[in-house]
């Protein structure tokens, strides 16, 4: 007989033994604790959803969630193992934890094997959901939703997380900090200063539109930025053309930089620093000038969780006070 169910078990019988004999010394038995609510209702990307509450056998393919699961313990029993290369070696690392492949080919066989409890779904796996709510019906997606506030998108994600994992003061903390770089950045920023947001990527620079282009495009509404030059995004992920003559002519104050390709070093790679601060075109810009010019984590692009934001907007609050 196990001990998980030996214990209660042997527990019963002596209270019962001690009942027979009458014996009035006997200490009185504990009051019962209420049993902890084994699940949850949340509302996520897609309605409200009942869930487990920390669940055993978690799947998680949303990289948006990723360092808030390392960060609270949460152990998986299959990922997206080729998106995280080694930045969650936590959720990753152990060969028990079954190979999911990229959003372009995932292998659904390996979710299904997995047999889980939970799956966190959404972003670039967001077209598999219905092939996901067939293995498990408490499959639920939290990744920021387009046209709603980013920040309050970061918020909300984060508090889902909470309530199914059990973490709702962690969560809030998160959302504190989240909230006090913000602040920070926006005290620091002079208006009178303009921005431009760049992504590179295959040795070129595109143009990361505010408020659409991927990353740096939330800086511009969430801290009031003053753009550079206002166009609309046509590819908001992988950013839109522009020649580095129309970035000069701009003539940015800042300069906000993602570089897509950070993570992967592949043969033939440019950093981004050197794109922009070695183009000729761009020498007397005053962002170049300057050296005003951010450039975001190498892993930004495969994280984009709400700790990678509160990094970049700190990092932003820290560049405009200096």
């Amino acid at each position: 007989m196990s001990s998980r169910l030996f214990r209660p078990l042997a527990v019963a019988a002596l209270a019962a033994g001690l009942a027979l004999t009458g014996c009035a010394s006997a200490a009185p038995a504990p009051a019962e604790q209420p049993a902890a609510a084994s699940t949850v209702t949340v509302e996520d990307n897609h309605g409200s959803i009942e869930v487990p509450v920390a669940p055993e056998r978690v799947v998680a393919l949303d990289n948006t969630t990723f360092q808030t699961l390392s960060d609270w313990g949460v152990t998986l029993v299959a990922a997206p193992k080729p998106l995280m290369y080694d930045l969650w070696p936590s959720l990753s690392g152990d060969d028990e934890v079954l190979d999911v492949g990229l959003h372009r080919e995932p292998d659904i066989e390996a979710v299904v094997a997995s047999e889980p409890d939970l799956i966190v779904g959404g972003y670039r796996f967001r077209e598999i959901y219905d092939q996901l709510t067939e293995i498990q019906p408490a499959t639920i997606e939290t990744s920021p939703r387009d046209g709603e506030d980013h920040t309050a998108e970061l918020k909300r994600q984060t508090a889902i997380l909470g309530q199914v994992f059990a973490k709702q003061d962690e969560a809030a903390q998160l959302s504190a900090d989240l909230d006090d770089a913000i602040s920070d950045a926006r005290e620091a920023y002079d208006p009178s200063q303009t921005v431009m947001g760049l992504i590179t990527s295959g040795g070129k620079i595109a143009y990361a539109a505010p408020g659409e282009g991927r990353g740096v495009g939330t800086l511009f509404p969430t801290l009031g930025l003053t753009p550079a030059l206002e166009r609309s995004a046509e590819d908001a992920s992988h950013g839109d053309d522009i020649s580095v003559e129309a970035i000069a002519a701009a003539n940015p104050e800042w300069l906000f930089v993602l570089d897509r390709d950070a993570m992967f070093g592949e043969d033939g790679y440019v950093a981004a620093k050197e794109l922009v601060e070695n183009a000729e075109a761009l020498k007397n810009v005053p962002a170049v000038q300057k050296g005003q010019i951010v450039y975001l984590d190498a892993g930004f692009y495969l994280d984009e969780g709400i700790q990678a934001y509160t990094k970049l907007y700190r990092s932003a609050a820290e560049a405009f006070a200096s």
